[in-house]
Parts: C-alpha cells; sequence; structure tokens
C-alpha cells in the first residue's frame, strides 16, 4: 500500500519522471502550467486568430450537441411511436391511434413534472442567447442550456408541434458562452462567441453553414462587421463538418430541382411574400391568445401541458403531420404532389397546432414551423392559380418561396432564410426571387406588426428590446455609478447670511437643501443666493427644481429625459420616491459624456478595434 502523500502511478496531474532522474517539484509544474494558460489566455484576448480559434472549437461543440439532441430525438420517436417512424414522425404511417392521442398529453405530464423540479432548482426564466447579447453582454449560463435542452427533447420526443431549433441555439450559445468567460473574453468578444455557437447550432441543423453564420448576424449577435466573419463563418463550418462526420440526425431541407423564375414568378412571389407575412402575424399573435385562453382556463401551469398535448394528440388523427416538428411533412411537401384540400387541412392543423404547443407551455419555437407553412402556403397558392386558369407555374418554386418568406416573417432573418434557399437548392437564380420575397415579408411584418416571434416574446414580457444590438451596457450605465456623492447640503430653514459665508462666490455652484425631517427640498444656485437683488431671508425662498429628483437606478438615457423635462443643468440624485435622502449630484454634461464614451466603446468592439 503506498504512503498517503505518494500518488499513484498514473494519477491525474502527476507527472512521472524517467528513471535515473530527480522528480520536478510540484509547485514547479503547477506554477508553469499557470504561467502557460496564462499565455494561452492572453493570445485569445490579443486579437482575430485567437477568437477564430474559440469560435471554430465553439463550433464543434455546437455540431456535436445539435447532432446528439437530433439523434435522442429521432430515438425517442421511434421508441414511443412505433417503427412507423422513417422519414420523420410528422409521415408516421400506420400508428395506433392510441399513440397519436395520448402520447403528446403523456409528454405534457412528464414535462409539467420536470417543470416543477427545475423550478424548484432553478426558479428564474432562462435567457436566450438573443436576451444574453442584448442585456447581458453575452453571459449566458450552460445549466440554462441543459435545461432548455431536456424540456425541448421531452416536447418534441413526444410529438409536441415544436422543432428542436430552440434547444440546439440554447444550448450552443450557453456552452460557447462559458467557454468565453473561462478566457475572461471581453464583452464584445463574447457577444461573438455567443453568436458563434449559435451559428453552429443552426448549421449542423440544416447542413447550411451561410445560413447559420447568417442567422447569428442578424438574430444573435445584431450587426454584420468584418471583425465577426472569421469566427462566425468558422464556428459554422466547423458544426457543419462535426454533424456531416457524426452522421447526426439533423434534417437539411431538400427540396430537389428547382426552375429559373422569369419576371412573371417575380411578381408572384412578391404576392406569396405578402401573404405569407398576414399568415405569420395571425400565428404570432394566436400563440398569445392560445397561451392567454390556457392560462385562464388552467390555472395549475403544471397541467396545462397535458392537455395542450391532448388536443395536438387529437389533431394528429387527422393529420400526423401536425406531430413533431414536420421534417417529414416539409419534405413531403417539396417532392410529391397532393389534393390541395390536403395541404389546406394540414395547414390549418399545423398552425393550430403550433399555437396550442407553445400556448400551453411546451419548449421549443416556431422555426421548422414556419418553413412547413411558407411552403404549404405557396403551393396552395400555386393551386389556386392553376383552379383561376392561369398559366401554370412549378409549385415547387412557389413552396421555396413560401418557405423563406413565412421564416423570415416569423424569425427575422431574411439573408439567412435565403442563404437557405440558395444552400438547398444551389440555384443562384431561384436566390433572387427568394431575396425579393423576404425583402418584402419583411417590410411589411415590420411596418404592420414592429416584431419577430423572438422579440414579441420579449415585449410581452416587459422588454424593450427588439433585436441582439447590445443594449446592456446602457441599462449598466445607470445615475447611482454616475453621481458624485460628495454632497454638501444645507438646511432649507438656513438663513441667507449664513449661506453666504458657507457658500462664497467661486466655491461651488449649486448646494442641495433638504428639509427639516432631512428631505430633498431643492437645490440653491450659489450666484444668485449672492445676488445683491435679493431679497430673500432664508434658502427656502431661493430653491429650484423642488419637485424634480433623479433615482439611482435610472439608466444614462432616462437621466437625459429628466434632465431635458426640467430643463436643468444638474439635479439632485435620492435613494427613493417616497424617503427623499439626498445620496449624490449628478450633470447632465457628465452624463453626456459618460454615455457618448461608453457608446464610442461599443461601436469600436463591433469593428473589431
Amino acid at each position: 500500500m503506498p504512503l498517503e502523500d505518494e500518488a499513484l502511478p498514473g494519477d491525474i496531474g502527476e507527472v512521472q519522471p524517467r528513471e535515473g532522474t530527480r522528480a520536478a517539484p510540484r509547485g514547479w509544474i503547477d506554477a508553469r502550467l499557470i504561467h502557460a494558460a496564462a499565455r494561452l489566455r492572453g493570445w485569445v484576448r490579443r486579437g482575430e486568430v485567437g477568437l477564430t480559434a474559440l469560435g471554430i472549437i465553439a463550433g464543434i461543440l455546437s455540431g456535436t450537441l445539435a447532432s446528439a439532441m437530433g439523434a435522442v430525438a429521432k430515438l425517442m420517436h421511434g421508441l414511443l411511436f412505433g417503427p412507423g417512424v422513417v422519414t420523420g414522425l410528422s409521415t408516421i404511417r400506420d400508428a395506433d391511434s392510441w399513440r397519436l392521442l395520448l402520447l403528446p398529453a403523456v409528454g405534457g405530464l412528464v414535462l409539467g413534472l420536470v417543470n416543477i423540479l427545475i423550478n424548484r432548482w432553478r426558479p428564474r426564466q432562462p435567457v436566450d442567447p438573443i436576451e444574453a447579447n442584448a442585456l447581458y453582454g453575452g453571459r449566458m449560463s450552460r445549466a440554462d442550456g441543459i435545461v432548455v435542452a431536456v424540456q425541448n427533447l421531452i416536447s418534441n420526443g413526444f410529438g409536441a408541434s415544436v422543432g428542436l431549433e430552440a434547444g440546439y441555439t440554447q444550448v450552443g450559445g450557453g456552452f460557447s458562452s462559458w467557454l468565453g468567460q473561462r478566457f475572461g473574453l471581453r464583452r464584445g468578444d463574447l457577444r461573438i462567441l455567443v453568436g458563434c455557437g449559435a451559428a453552429g447550432a443552426i448549421a449542423a441543423a440544416f447542413d447550411a453553414p451561410l445560413t447559420g453564420a447568417f442567422y447569428a448576424f442578424e438574430l444573435v449577435i445584431g450587426s454584420y462587421a468584418i471583425a465577426s466573419l472569421a469566427p462566425v463563418v468558422a464556428s459554422a463550418v466547423a458544426a457543419t463538418l462535426t454533424a456531416r462526420l457524426l452522421s447526426g440526425e439533423t434534417y437539411p431541407v431538400q427540396p430537389g430541382g428547382v426552375p429559373s423564375p422569369d419576371w412573371q414568378g417575380f411578381v408572384l412571389a412578391i404576392l406569396v411574400a405578402i401573404l405569407c407575412a398576414g399568415v405569420a402575424i395571425l400565428l404570432m399573435r394566436g400563440v398569445v391568445r392560445a397561451e392567454a385562453l390556457m392560462k385562464r382556463c388552467i390555472p395549475w401551469a403544471a397541467l396545462r401541458p397535458a392537455v395542450g398535448g391532448l388536443a395536438v394528440g387529437a389533431m394528429a388523427l387527422l393529420s400526423p403531420g401536425v406531430l413533431s416538428a414536420g421534417h417529414g411533412a416539409l419534405h413531403v411537401a417539396f417532392n410529391t404532389e397532393g389534393p390541395l384540400g390536403a395541404a389546406l387541412l394540414l395547414l390549418g392543423l399545423k398552425a393550430l397546432a403550433s399555437g396550442i404547443s407553445i400556448g400551453a407551455g411546451f419548449r421549443g419555437g416556431l422555426f421548422f414551423a414556419s418553413l412547413l407553412l411558407g411552403a404549404l402556403l405557396g403551393k396552395i397558392f400555386a393551386g389556386l392559380l392553376m383552379l383561376a386558369g392561369m398559366p401554370p407555374l412549378d409549385p415547387l418554386f412557389l413552396a421555396l418561396v413560401g418557405m423563406s418568406a413565412f421564416g423570415t416573417a416569423v424569425i427575422g432573418a431574411p439573408l439567412a432564410m435565403t442563404f437557405l434557399a440558395l444552400e438547398s437548392t444551389g440555384n443562384f437564380a431561384v436566390a433572387g426571387a427568394v431575396l425579393t420575397a423576404v425583402t418584402v415579408a419583411g417590410l411589411v411584418v415590420r411596418r404592420t406588426f414592429g416584431y419577430s416571434f423572438a422579440t414579441w416574446r420579449f415585449h410581452l414580457r416587459g422588454e424593450t428590446i427588439r433585436s441582439a444590438h447590445d443594449i446592456g451596457w446602457l441599462r449598466e450605465l445607470t445615475v447611482g455609478r454616475m453621481m458624485r456623492r460628495d454632497v454638501r447640503t444645507v438646511r432649507s430653514d438656513m438663513r441667507l447670511t449664513g449661506f453666504r459665508r458657507e457658500f462664497p462666490l467661486g466655491a461651488t455652484e449649486l448646494v442641495v437643501a433638504v428639509d427639516e425631517a432631512d428631505r430633498y427640498a431643492g437645490i440653491v444656485v450659489v450666484a444668485e443666493a449672492h445676488s445683491e437683488s435679493s431679497k430673500s431671508e432664508t434658502v427656502a425662498e431661493l430653491l429650484r427644481k423642488r419637485d424634480v429628483a433623479l433615482q439611482p437606478a435610472m439608466n444614462a438615457k432616462e437621466a437625459m429625459a429628466v434632465f431635458d423635462r426640467a430643463e436643468a443643468e444638474a439635479l439632485a440624485v435620492v435613494d427613493g420616491a417616497e424617503s427623499r435622502k439626498v445620496i449624490g449630484l449628478l450633470t447632465a454634461s457628465h452624463v453626456l459624456r459618460r454615455y457618448g464614451e461608453a457608446l464610442d466603446q461599443r461601436r469600436r468592439e463591433e469593428m473589431g478595434d
């Protein structure tokens, strides 16, 4: 038996000396390791090359996690619904009716129980990549990613009408953020690395690196800059190759051969885009209505997913295409011709099932559902044109246009949707028509609705963000951080002669006055107190801004609004509206200077300086 202080050969962290040599002191080895780690960290933080290397690692992580989640979901589909699941749960054949009806409800019960346990462990709402980059400088939690991934797998695996993309991006962004925090990345670089994780997740999911990269630029980073191009694209490519290497269970969109459109095709693409935008707005509002109805009718949150699952199961008896994300149904829509009535039925049921699933509390998103709904709308539009006796147009072209336009309306990433069409077809002429359609769809949604689905959900929670553009620094630039704390105060009943002796001209410009209860009373301008024309006997007669004061939690933007309304150059800061105890003084010029410095720093970070 070895002694207690001795390490067994091969123990982790123990370096075994060669025979005939003396063992190096453990402290010296630890110091060398710490020094090497510090040098690596410094190299990563110094420039774009190091960040690109981290982006590649983030892409490999995201690709691995996305492949693993896809494989688990497919395994769950096969085990739960039987061997009829071949090309996707939404195209299942010869399934038992009781499975279709009851399994989504069982999944809802399981999710409700899991949510109870999670709320005891982590009661706060998970922060997703868009919110993290907009408000928290890219800081996310791996635990949040794991929680969302588990919830997403339960929801999708039991057949609820939600996709896995929310779980992919959450877990990819969470692990990428953790990696960046370990290397001590600056705020701007950490936001880019979160974008790398999301880019890798989407690229692996659709076998489409350009789609993943521009998804990150448009939704997760909120802007495009040369400095972020290399790490984000490297991550997307690394994730795609990783998913291919693992033969991952992801689901690329493969519409097959699509003919190049003529001018008529461009006109019809615009009409389809307008139609998709209108239906997408109805869908997003419908999700909110479904959620409100569920809360009103079922006060127990843990039971709502089960009730929603039962509704989805009842619709699955009419058409299995409502189950899960709809990968198989999209494949069928692109590669087979069917009756117009069947497409209309699936369109209505899928939209209803998606709204009920998310409104009931199943975890997931509308990413893939929007692609399926758009493709169905495009085919239905083509069918209606044929019924109206118009010249025939390939339904596959309008299905592809509808898929991209509807995805843009819901997700809010027009270039990502354009590249998805391009990478799916390899047809640049089609990509031109798709770009026209996504531009129109995005414009209609912005002008009539104002939100994508993600930012609409933030709006309902009371957040003001409309994109991942970094505004967290503005919330951190608070009055409490900017104010001067060394503020001298005087009593409002102090005689003017005493005030003049204590504050001679040139000593200071403003003095804050308090009442007998030590509450804020107003501001005295020292020059006015020394004016020969002043007939006042006490300070109280000279007080200004009696009812206007700042509070420490206000940010710079809110503070400037108060300065503008009060037409003041300086204001007192009080601890609260009720107690009104003076804790500081802040000038408008200082707020503007700090705001400008912070804004300039953010811009330089975005440009890679």
